[in-house]
Parts: C-alpha cells; structure tokens; sequence
C-alpha cells in the first residue's frame, strides 16, 4: 500500500446565496476594501490515506465527499491528490 494525501475544497453552489460570504465583503468594504467583488467562504479538508494507487485513492476520496463531506444540495467539491513517503 502507498500513502496518499488529499486537500479537498468544498465551496457552496455557485447559484447559491452565500451570506457568510457576504458578510465578510461588506466588512471588507468597511475595511474600505472597495474594490473586493465577490466572495465565497468554503472549506478546505486535508486527509492522509492509503490506496494500491493514485486512482484507488482518488475513487475513495471521491466516495468520501460524496457520502459525508459535502452536502450535495448546496455544495460541490474538488480535490487534489499526491504520493507521500
């Protein structure tokens, strides 16, 4: 078995409201950051796993998300994974 480690970002649906994320830009705006446009509050899920290979371990992350990382009424994902020693 190889050690494989996954960073997966998970963000709200694009057609959704994001009102964490509105908060902060008007805060921003506040700051008098005018120039900020838009902004989008995920989050970032970092796991360490073992697979045979980088397709097994990117099936198993992939089942993950799906089965109890996001939420997929309002949520999408997308995730990056690497070989560790």
């Amino acid at each position: 078995m190889k050690k494989f480690e996954a960073h997966i970002d998970v963000m709200p649906l694009k057609a959704l409201l994001d009102p964490q994320g509105k908060a902060v830009m008007q805060g921003l705006h506040n700051l008098k950051f005018k120039n900020v446009q838009n902004v989008r509050i995920g989050k970032h899920i970092y796991i360490e796993l073992e697979a045979k290979n980088k397709k097994e371990a990117e099936t198993q992350v992939e089942e993950m998300c799906k089965q109890m990382l996001i939420n997929p009424v309002v949520e999408y994902f997308q995730f990056s994974i690497k070989e560790i020693e």
